[in-house]
């Protein structure tokens, strides 16, 4: 006859039972909660989510107390403190996205993705023009930044790791410094270097170098901190198998901190994708799709929001929420697939 094996209970894991109070004890907050909020002046959101949180924690701290003691109900506290500081966190991001998503979403519609703005303005009808140019251009600016700073972002957090020559220092000091810039002196750098002083005009690849200068210090630092979290022993063992260091650094560390690597990178892409100043000085202007990254003016989407909103109007205004919820989910996307790609194990014949 069939036996069928019993696992234990993990003694910490909260049964029906232990559940049925904290049920209760987080009903009583909310009814006293409606109580208080009904006969005294305090009134509002903020009222009932602070009464609320100061009833259940203090009903659950003298539960935790009267079971289990003093250093319970201690934790009880902690725990709820943790809880309503992750909640204050995160309720403005929410926030944020629910507001783009309700307002942004009335100027979507199917042609919005595949029509440019060559034939209609920023007060034409939500169901005239689109954003196709800014989406193209975004792309080739995230892709061009990207080819141009991870290389040297990744070779400078080798260095300053692995290699820790004469000018770490110096170079340590210029990425700290670098990180401070803001976004627009990096586009009157380029403005006044290359595009004044020779024939270049605005265009994708002037605005990638921009880009790229304000992504350089946040994918090396990530980087660098990434890289020290490799186990020493690693590139010890390496070099005990007779490897020299560049070849123990190329197969052992940088897959080993390839997944952090990928981090780097996504963190370097939101530091750049919404940023509108450098663009300013460096994309120029167009409102149709130019395929030709390094000749002509070119959109993106953060120029597409700037223009709906200096606009002005109604309908501008709607159709700059809508660019942001494109931008959103575009780099939402982007994330993704770095994330899919970036997590898949390597396959050693």
């Amino acid at each position: 006859m069939a036996t069928t094996t019993v696992l234990p209970r993990k003694p910490w894991k909260a049964t029906k039972a232990d559940l049925f109070p904290v049920f209760g004890a987080l009903a009583l907050a909310a009814i006293l909660d409606f109580v208080v909020v009904a006969v005294t002046p305090m009134k509002g959101k903020i009222a009932y989510v602070l009464l609320f949180f100061i009833f259940g924690a203090g009903f659950q701290m003298a539960l935790k107390w009267r079971n289990l003691g003093k250093r319970a109900a201690i934790d009880s506290l902690a725990g709820s403190v943790a809880i309503a500081g992750a909640t204050i966190a995160f309720t403005p991001v929410l926030s944020l996205l629910a507001t783009t998503i309700v307002k942004g979403a009335k100027g979507l519609y199917p042609g919005f993705f595949f029509h440019d703005m060559s034939v209609a303005n920023y007060q034409s009808p939500l169901n005239q023009g689109g954003v196709i140019q800014a989406i193209v251009g975004t792309l080739y600016l995230i892709i061009l930044a990207t080819l141009i700073s991870l290389p040297l972002s990744v070779l400078t957090a080798l260095y300053l790791t692995e290699i820790r020559g004469k000018a770490s220092g110096f170079i340590q000091f210029l990425v700290q410094a670098m990180s401070g810039i803001p976004s627009v002196v990096a586009g009157i750098f380029i403005y006044s270097a290359l595009l004044l002083t020779t024939s270049l005009r605005g265009s994708t690849i002037m605005a990638a170098l921009a880009l790229a200068i304000l992504m350089i210090p946040t994918v090396t630092r990530t980087a660098q901190e990434v890289l020290l979290l490799v186990p020493q022993d690693l590139r010890e063992a390496g070099l005990a198998l007779g490897a020299t260091q560049w070849k123990t650094v190329a197969t052992i560390v940088v897959p080993a901190a390839r997944n952090g690597l990928i981090t780097a990178v996504i963190l370097g892409v939101a530091r750049i994708a919404g940023e509108t100043a450098p663009l300013l000085f460096t994309l120029g202007v167009s409102n149709k799709i130019n395929w030709n990254p390094f000749s002509g003016g070119q959109s993106a989407l953060p120029y597409y929001v700037w223009s709906g909103l200096g606009d002005g109007t109604e309908l501008g205004i709607d159709r700059a929420w809508s660019g942001i919820l494109v931008l959103l989910m575009l780099v939402l996307t982007l994330f993704v697939v770095a994330r899919v790609f970036g997590t898949r194990k390597v396959k050693i014949k």
